[in-house]
């Protein structure tokens, strides 16, 4: 039994569609996959049919999830890989996006010895495990899941403000993780995702608090939960040093693991279109050019798209 607070959704039990594109994705990548993860917007919202399913597939090795492959390759040498996958039950279609990353890759990439905030900074928000393969399985992902809580706070914290509410902590802490990626979403996604899992986060910030091998206090003022923290000043300007150093990094491997998607995702480019399209309120068409060619006029299309400020 871990500490991981209880994520309420959807199962493959009460959703026969879900169930089925569990299954599917099973065959897939040859019933390797040793747990099945939830988390995002469809997961906040409630609605599985709303947009894409934010699936993550944690496998036992590449090998095993997809034979001996190039995908197997891409997979180790930039994880994760992202797919499209969808299935149909009694005329209702369940789209999803899947990410694959071994379990050796989700640990590591949950833990203090990555620089890069890419798993620790999104798994800091509220997962639900839909699938494991079994217990050990089960409190293993849970505990990767608190040790990306406990990454995030412990490279977050020494760059936020000294006190401050707990809710404003996890908004701020949200955000630098944010800023390390080519983000399409409005301004005021953190302060969304903290507010809606309020209870999730003050559960997650109550037992971490004495696990970040700095000063961290918490207390209750007028039925709101405040922090205070007690960092050397050096500290302090190394935390920020290093968020700005990641958000170079990030946004450089983020267009690099686009471009891999070209090649693994179906319908990669129409992808990359929609989603800029739902969360920017803009309109975005491929050109010609970029479908015909994608590696050599990609750069000069996603330029453009920055400069429209469509992605940040």
């Amino acid at each position: 039994m871990s500490d991981y607070p209880y994520v309420s959704g959807p199962s493959a039990a009460s959703d026969p569609a879900l169930a089925g594109l569990l299954e599917q994705l099973q065959q897939r990548h040859n019933s390797a996959i040793c747990a099945t993860l939830l988390y995002g917007s469809c997961l906040r919202s409630g609605d599985l049919y709303d947009g894409l399913l934010d699936l993550y597939l944690i496998c036992d090795d590449y090998s095993a999830a997809y034979g001996r492959s190039v995908l197997a390759l891409g997979n180790w040498a930039l994880p994760p890989n992202v797919f499209y996958a969808e299935h149909t039950y009694e005329g209702r279609t369940l789209r999803s996006k899947v990410t694959v990353i071994s379990l050796r890759d989700f640990r590591r990439g949950s833990s203090t010895s990555t620089f890069e905030s890419y798993i620790w900074g999104r798994f800091a928000q509220p997962t639900l495990i839909l699938h494991a393969r079994n217990e050990q399985v089960r409190l293993e992902v849970e505990n990767c899941l608190l040790q990306a809580v406990r990454t995030l706070l412990q490279n977050a914290v020494p760059a936020l403000p000294a006190t401050g509410l707990v809710s404003a902590l996890w908004t701020n802490a949200l955000a630098l993780s944010y800023a390390t990626e080519l983000r399409t979403e409005r301004s005021g996604r953190a302060t969304e995702l903290s507010r809606y899992a309020q209870d999730f986060y003050s559960a997650l910030t109550h037992s971490q608090a004495d696990s970040l091998g700095f000063d961290f206090a918490l207390k209750e003022e007028a039925g709101e939960l405040h922090y205070s923290s007690n960092i050397s000043t050096f500290a302090r300007r190394k935390a920020t040093g290093a968020w700005f150093l990641r958000r170079g990094q990030g946004k450089v491997l983020s267009i690099m693991r686009l471009l891999k998607a070209l090649f693994t995702f179906e319908g990669g480019l129409d992808y990359i279109a929609w989603k800029l399209e739902r969360h920017s309120g803009e309109p975005v068409v491929i050109p010609d050019k970029v479908r015909r060619a994608p590696l050599i006029h990609l750069w000069g299309f996603f330029w453009g798209l920055y400069r429209r400020g469509i992605f940040k």
